[in-house]
Protein backbone atom coordinates (compact mmCIF):
# COMPACT_ATOMS: atom_id res chain seq x y z
CA UNK A 1 0.00 0.00 0.00
CA UNK A 2 1.44 3.38 -1.00
CA UNK A 3 1.65 6.50 1.13
CA UNK A 4 -1.53 8.45 1.82
CA UNK A 5 -2.01 11.54 -0.29
CA UNK A 6 -3.36 14.85 0.88
CA UNK A 7 -4.98 17.48 -1.29
CA UNK A 8 -4.11 21.01 -0.25
CA UNK A 9 -6.48 23.75 -1.35
CA UNK A 10 -4.74 27.00 -2.23
CA UNK A 11 -6.78 30.16 -1.88
CA UNK A 12 -7.12 32.12 -5.08
CA UNK A 13 -8.49 35.46 -6.17
CA UNK A 14 -12.09 34.19 -5.88
CA UNK A 15 -11.58 33.22 -2.25
CA UNK A 16 -11.36 36.70 -0.82
CA UNK A 17 -12.23 36.65 2.84
CA UNK A 18 -14.33 39.25 4.59
CA UNK A 19 -12.47 41.85 6.63
CA UNK A 20 -12.42 41.05 10.34
CA UNK A 21 -14.60 43.42 12.37
CA UNK A 22 -15.42 43.69 16.05
CA UNK A 23 -18.82 44.71 17.34
CA UNK A 24 -17.32 46.30 20.41
CA UNK A 25 -13.64 45.71 21.13
CA UNK A 26 -13.72 41.89 21.56
CA UNK A 27 -17.47 41.66 22.17
CA UNK A 28 -20.50 41.41 19.90
CA UNK A 29 -22.17 44.19 21.87
CA UNK A 30 -21.00 46.79 24.34
CA UNK A 31 -20.81 45.79 27.99
CA UNK A 32 -23.81 47.99 28.80
CA UNK A 33 -25.90 46.23 26.12
CA UNK A 34 -24.71 42.68 26.79
CA UNK A 35 -27.68 40.55 27.97
CA UNK A 36 -25.41 37.90 29.52
CA UNK A 37 -24.67 37.80 33.24
CA UNK A 38 -21.11 36.48 32.98
CA UNK A 39 -21.04 35.58 36.66
CA UNK A 40 -22.48 37.22 39.72
CA UNK A 41 -24.97 34.43 40.32
CA UNK A 42 -26.01 33.26 43.78
CA UNK A 43 -23.27 31.18 45.37
CA UNK A 44 -24.91 27.79 44.89
CA UNK A 45 -24.57 24.95 42.42
CA UNK A 46 -27.95 25.40 40.73
CA UNK A 47 -27.56 29.14 40.12
CA UNK A 48 -24.04 28.78 38.74
CA UNK A 49 -24.75 25.82 36.43
CA UNK A 50 -28.00 27.26 35.09
CA UNK A 51 -26.41 30.71 34.82
CA UNK A 52 -23.57 29.43 32.67
CA UNK A 53 -25.98 27.41 30.52
CA UNK A 54 -28.25 30.42 29.98
CA UNK A 55 -25.31 32.64 29.04
CA UNK A 56 -24.22 30.08 26.44
CA UNK A 57 -27.74 30.05 25.00
CA UNK A 58 -27.74 33.85 24.76
CA UNK A 59 -24.32 33.74 23.09
CA UNK A 60 -25.75 31.48 20.38
CA UNK A 61 -28.41 34.10 19.66
CA UNK A 62 -25.80 36.88 19.61
CA UNK A 63 -23.57 34.94 17.21
CA UNK A 64 -26.48 34.57 14.79
CA UNK A 65 -27.79 38.13 15.11
CA UNK A 66 -28.02 40.15 11.93
CA UNK A 67 -27.64 37.20 9.55
CA UNK A 68 -30.11 36.60 6.75
CA UNK A 69 -31.36 33.15 5.71
CA UNK A 70 -28.64 32.59 3.13
CA UNK A 71 -25.94 33.50 5.66
CA UNK A 72 -27.55 31.34 8.37
CA UNK A 73 -27.49 28.35 6.02
CA UNK A 74 -24.01 29.07 4.68
CA UNK A 75 -21.58 26.19 5.07
CA UNK A 76 -18.74 28.66 5.11
CA UNK A 77 -15.86 26.55 6.46
CA UNK A 78 -15.43 23.81 3.84
CA UNK A 79 -15.39 20.88 3.81
CA UNK A 80 -17.50 21.05 7.00
CA UNK A 81 -21.27 21.00 6.54
CA UNK A 82 -21.75 23.11 9.67
CA UNK A 83 -23.77 26.30 9.40
CA UNK A 84 -25.23 28.69 11.95
CA UNK A 85 -28.69 27.35 11.13
CA UNK A 86 -27.42 23.79 11.51
CA UNK A 87 -25.99 24.64 14.92
CA UNK A 88 -29.34 26.05 16.10
CA UNK A 89 -31.06 22.88 14.92
CA UNK A 90 -28.39 20.60 16.41
CA UNK A 91 -28.52 22.29 19.82
CA UNK A 92 -32.32 21.97 19.80
CA UNK A 93 -31.89 18.24 19.30
CA UNK A 94 -29.20 18.04 21.99
CA UNK A 95 -31.38 19.84 24.54
CA UNK A 96 -34.33 17.64 23.63
CA UNK A 97 -32.35 14.46 24.25
CA UNK A 98 -30.67 15.48 27.50
CA UNK A 99 -33.62 17.20 29.16
CA UNK A 100 -36.64 15.35 27.81
CA UNK A 101 -35.20 11.86 27.34
CA UNK A 102 -32.24 11.55 29.71
CA UNK A 103 -33.52 13.62 32.64
CA UNK A 104 -37.31 13.35 32.38
CA UNK A 105 -37.50 9.88 30.82
CA UNK A 106 -39.83 11.00 28.04
CA UNK A 107 -39.59 8.92 24.90
CA UNK A 108 -39.48 11.58 22.24
CA UNK A 109 -38.39 11.66 18.62
CA UNK A 110 -35.38 13.94 18.61
CA UNK A 111 -35.83 16.93 16.32
CA UNK A 112 -33.83 16.71 13.08
CA UNK A 113 -33.01 13.04 13.58
CA UNK A 114 -34.11 10.40 11.12
CA UNK A 115 -35.85 7.26 12.39
CA UNK A 116 -32.53 5.40 12.14
CA UNK A 117 -30.93 8.01 14.41
CA UNK A 118 -29.01 9.84 11.67
CA UNK A 119 -28.51 13.52 12.61
CA UNK A 120 -29.99 15.72 9.89
CA UNK A 121 -29.46 19.01 11.74
CA UNK A 122 -26.98 20.26 9.16
CA UNK A 123 -29.14 19.48 6.12
CA UNK A 124 -30.60 22.95 5.83
CA UNK A 125 -32.49 25.19 3.43
CA UNK A 126 -31.62 28.85 3.00
CA UNK A 127 -35.14 30.19 3.51
CA UNK A 128 -36.65 32.63 5.97
CA UNK A 129 -39.21 30.00 6.92
CA UNK A 130 -36.52 27.41 7.73
CA UNK A 131 -34.73 29.93 9.97
CA UNK A 132 -37.96 30.96 11.74
CA UNK A 133 -38.97 27.33 12.30
CA UNK A 134 -35.54 26.48 13.71
CA UNK A 135 -35.51 29.41 16.14
CA UNK A 136 -39.08 28.69 17.19
CA UNK A 137 -38.22 25.03 17.89
CA UNK A 138 -35.06 26.00 19.80
CA UNK A 139 -36.90 28.56 21.96
CA UNK A 140 -39.72 26.10 22.68
CA UNK A 141 -37.15 23.48 23.69
CA UNK A 142 -35.38 25.94 26.00
CA UNK A 143 -38.73 26.59 27.73
CA UNK A 144 -39.37 22.83 28.01
CA UNK A 145 -35.83 22.26 29.34
CA UNK A 146 -36.26 25.04 31.90
CA UNK A 147 -39.60 23.61 33.07
CA UNK A 148 -38.04 20.17 33.54
CA UNK A 149 -35.06 21.44 35.54
CA UNK A 150 -37.21 23.82 37.63
CA UNK A 151 -39.20 20.80 38.86
CA UNK A 152 -36.10 19.00 40.14
CA UNK A 153 -35.00 19.91 43.65
CA UNK A 154 -31.83 17.80 43.90
CA UNK A 155 -29.26 18.06 41.10
CA UNK A 156 -27.63 14.94 42.52
CA UNK A 157 -30.64 12.82 41.61
CA UNK A 158 -30.25 10.48 38.67
CA UNK A 159 -32.04 11.10 35.40
CA UNK A 160 -35.13 8.98 34.81
CA UNK A 161 -33.96 8.09 31.29
CA UNK A 162 -30.36 7.32 32.25
CA UNK A 163 -28.22 6.84 35.33
CA UNK A 164 -26.32 10.12 35.19
CA UNK A 165 -26.66 12.68 37.97
CA UNK A 166 -28.51 15.74 36.71
CA UNK A 167 -25.60 18.02 37.66
CA UNK A 168 -23.44 16.02 35.26
CA UNK A 169 -26.00 16.45 32.49
CA UNK A 170 -25.98 20.23 33.04
CA UNK A 171 -22.18 20.33 32.81
CA UNK A 172 -22.40 18.26 29.62
CA UNK A 173 -24.87 20.77 28.13
CA UNK A 174 -22.60 23.71 29.01
CA UNK A 175 -19.69 21.89 27.35
CA UNK A 176 -21.79 21.09 24.29
CA UNK A 177 -22.82 24.71 23.82
CA UNK A 178 -19.28 25.98 24.45
CA UNK A 179 -17.85 23.57 21.87
CA UNK A 180 -20.34 24.60 19.22
CA UNK A 181 -19.98 28.29 20.01
CA UNK A 182 -16.32 27.85 19.07
CA UNK A 183 -17.52 26.49 15.74
CA UNK A 184 -19.92 29.45 15.48
CA UNK A 185 -16.99 31.85 15.97
CA UNK A 186 -15.28 30.50 12.86
CA UNK A 187 -18.44 30.22 10.78
CA UNK A 188 -19.53 33.78 11.58
CA UNK A 189 -16.08 35.22 10.92
CA UNK A 190 -16.00 33.46 7.54
CA UNK A 191 -19.46 34.80 6.65
CA UNK A 192 -18.94 38.49 7.33
CA UNK A 193 -15.75 38.95 9.35
CA UNK A 194 -17.62 39.52 12.60
CA UNK A 195 -15.65 38.34 15.63
CA UNK A 196 -16.09 38.68 19.37
CA UNK A 197 -17.22 36.83 22.45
Amino acid sequence: MGPATTTVRVMGEDDRLPERTFGWWDMFVSEAEDPRSDGGWDNNERAVLLGFLQDRRITLELKCSGLNAVQMASQSVPPSDMSMLGLVRHLTSVESYWFCDAIAGQETQRPYCAVDGTDQSFTVEATDEAVEVAWSAWRAQVVASTTIIDNIADLGQLGVGNSLPIREVLVHLIREYAQHLGHADLIRERIDGRVGQ
